[in-house]
């Protein structure tokens, strides 16, 4: 791959206007094409940039699209490994620039009027990842997007055991659909390492003797784990699938990673009680609240007689809400060092 060209060096400004260009035939280099169609003349012209992620990374084999007026032939070249790219000997028009990168966001530039013997540097392009060294094309549909952001969320796994699905890295992933939600919900709520979770909770409320009608011994433990475990999967299910799918609402954590402790702190709390919508929209989450309620209503058709009752709805409600705040705090500030595939250049809250 040749070194960038010495035009493109010379300057950091995303437009620079510079002539003349000689008028000998501009030379052919790596990730740059020459219309044979076009002769090397005089006032010839052109149009070159560079290609980031947005990491500041460069990207190597874009696809770079030039077209024209009615007419022109459109150009297409891949960038270089230095991530640059290059058209040259054009006639002065109108011309407009689209990149696009596999497992990546296009680009779409605003219309670059080019006048003769101008080299145009196009302003910075950065492609947005989605999840890293994924597979997935710009042009995929929404269902594919979405069960790209499934694949990309079971791989998560706080040092390599332990569940993080439900943290997303991509401010501006896409929504997932009523199927994805579902099918990470289950995916979520009967992963080996949640019926450990459930094991740990029964014991303690066993050394505790919570819930003394169960009695001790073997017996006891098997009442605590089984209702337990019922309150696990009810709980996870309602408010992590069956209640986002109807009220459209996403059930997972954005990662904000930016501005002061408090604020991030105040968000991460916010975000048990506020969730973003499939829309976009920042809403209240109905999902999370009432799918912790509800779960812990129906927890009155197995746990004692002398526990059932509001008090036992509200005690459950309240807890596992209290208890998803806690988890969004560790989220915000301790999990993503320690969790596995984190997607490459995550994009945090703007």
């Amino acid at each position: 791959m040749a070194h960038p060209t010495a035009r493109a060096q010379e300057s950091s400004n995303p437009a620079v206007n510079r002539s003349p260009l000689p008028d000998a035939p501009l030379p052919t280099q790596a990730g740059s094409q020459v219309d044979p169609d076009v002769p090397q003349r005089a006032g010839a012209a052109e149009i070159s940039g560079t290609v980031l992620d947005t990491n500041g990374e460069v990207v190597e084999g874009a696809n770079v699209t030039l077209s024209g007026p009615a007419g022109f032939n459109n150009r297409t070249v891949l960038s270089g490994n230095d991530g640059q790219f290059a058209f040259t000997a054009l006639p002065p028009a109108v011309y407009k620039i689209t990149v696009s990168g596999q497992g990546m966001s296009n680009f779409t530039s605003s219309p670059i009027p080019l006048r003769a013997y101008q080299a145009f540097i196009v302003p910075r392009i950065a492609l947005a990842v989605f999840g890293g060294s994924t597979s997935i094309t710009v042009s995929g549909s929404k269902e594919e997007l979405a069960e790209e952001q499934v694949r990309i969320a079971v791989k998560q796994r706080v040092v390599g055991i332990f569940p993080n699905f439900y943290s997303s890295y991509d401010w501006t992933a896409p929504p997932m659909e009523a199927r994805q939600k579902l099918q990470l919900g289950l995916r979520s709520t009967f992963d080996p390492v949640s019926f450990l979770a459930v094991a740990g909770i029964a014991g303690a409320e066993q050394y505790e003797n919570i819930f003394p009608t169960y009695g001790s011994g073997i017996e006891g433990y098997g009442k605590r784990y089984g209702a337990a475990l019922a309150t696990h999967v009810s709980a996870d299910l309602l408010s992590r699938a069956v209640y986002p799918a109807i009220f459209h609402q996403d059930p997972g954590y954005f990662y904000k990673g930016n501005g002061s402790i408090g604020s991030r702190a105040l968000y991460a709390i916010s975000a048990a009680v506020m969730t973003r919508d499939d829309d976009g929209r920042w809403r209240p989450n109905y999902s999370n609240v009432l799918g912790n309620f509800s779960a812990g209503a129906i927890s009155n058709l197995y746990y004692p007689a002398s526990d059932r009752g509001a008090s036992l709805v509200l005690l459950n409600g309240l807890a596992d809400t209290g208890g998803d705040a806690a988890a969004n705090l560790v989220r915000e500030f301790i999990l993503k060092r320690f969790t596995s595939h984190v997607p490459k250049g995550p994009k945090v809250q703007p």
